[in-house]
This record gives structure tokens, sequence and C-alpha cells, in this order.
């Protein structure tokens, strides 16, 4: 793909399945491509489901004891109660919903579900975002520094969908090593959607991408 004066590829980094714990920046380092690796000036978009789960931004549903607010919520929308209980305690508030979905004010917009994500959790569990994805950004950036000797930006992404349009698109939720505006342009939620065509969660173990630029 191409611009006026520089190309870009867009490739998957296949991780394989990560775990609460798991070190991301390590994990990425070693799925890079070879010869090579990670290079200055890479970018690296990673799901924020993939980075939440590192971090044990995990909550099992048996230990959840959902209020009668969650009941009244799941009957009208059809869930599971624990799961809306969770999407209520990450909330500041719900504005409405549709079958499987509530629509919440959550972390400083309007989110699905509060992000709290079940399809790409372990079983009998859900995945909530990351407690603050910008620092999750700059950890990994600085971590892949550490180890690899490479400046790189780090983009924390989700996919959403837009009002009165099928389908999703990438969004990113923190960066670092980059400005996500940039002209007036979200530059930072052009990238992660650029990933999202690439990336592929849970069973597939894809849950990053490197953006590499370079001039001709």
């Amino acid at each position: 793909m191409s611009g006026v004066d520089r190309w870009f590829s867009v490739s998957g980094l296949a991780t394989g399945l990560i775990r609460p714990g798991d070190a991301i920046a390590d994990r990425l380092i070693a799925a890079a491509p070879r010869p090579g690796g990670l290079v200055d000036g890479d970018c690296i978009v990673v799901a924020e489901s993939a980075v939440a789960t590192a971090e044990g931004r995990l909550v099992r549903l048996d230990g959840v004891k959902p209020t009668p607010v969650a009941h009244d919520l799941a009957r009208r929308y059809t869930m599971d109660p624990r799961i809306v209980e969770i999407i209520l305690q990450e909330s500041d508030a719900v504005i409405g919903g549709m079958p499987g979905l509530l629509l919440c004010r959550a972390h400083g917009t309007l989110l699905p579900n509060a992000g709290v994500d079940a399809s790409n959790a372990p079983p009998g569990c859900v995945v909530l975002l990351p407690a603050n994805p910008g620092a999750s950004a700059a950890g990994i950036r600085d971590a892949i520094r550490a180890s690899a000797g490479v400046e790189v930006a780090v983009i924390v992404a989700d996919s959403r969908p837009y009002p009165m349009r099928s389908g999703c698109a990438g969004i990113a939720l923190g960066c670092a090593g980059m400005a996500a505006i940039r002209h007036g342009r979200a530059v930072a939620d052009c990238i992660a959607s650029t990933a999202e065509l690439v990336m592929g969660e849970a069973d597939e173990g894809i849950p990053a991408a490197i953006v590499r630029w370079w001039k001709p």
C-alpha cells in the first residue's frame, strides 16, 4: 500500500494465546518477522483484550452475584445477569440497550457493554478493558526498547460498531510514541482499523500487528 511519499505494510503477529501474567513485549518481539524482527519506527497495534488478559483484568462469572437491577436489565435485553452486573460495575451510566447489548457511558466515552468482553475470554470469564490503556501502551513500548533496543510506537486497540452502519472498525484506546491526532486526522484510530484487517484474537492467536512505513 502506498501514499504520496511513503509505503507501508501491515503484518499480523502470531503470539499465540495470551494468559494472565504474560510479558506482552516479549511475546511481540518473539513473534516479529525474521530476519530483522522489530525495527525503529514500527508501530505495534495490540488488541485491548490481550493487554487486559496479561494484566489480569479477568473476572470469573461464578463469583458474581447479580443485583436486582442486573436481573431486570438482563431480562429486558436477553443477557446473562452476571455479565450485566459486571457491566454495571464498569459503567458510569446505562444509556439504553438492545438484545445482547447495553450502551453505557464508561471510561470517558459511550461503550457497548462498557468494554466488557466475553468473546475473547477463557471459558467462564469475561475480560475488562485495561485500567489505563495509555499507560499500558507506554509500558509495552518501554519494555520493547529495553529488550530489543528499538524505538517503536504502540497502540492499544479495540473494535467498535458505528451507529447506523454495519460491521466494526478499529479504535485506539491508548497510544505511546506517536501523536494520536495529526493535522486534524485521528491517525491512531486509522492505524488501529488497518491493523484489525490482519488481526485475529482468541483461538486465532494473532492479537497484534506491525504497521511499518518506509520511503521509496
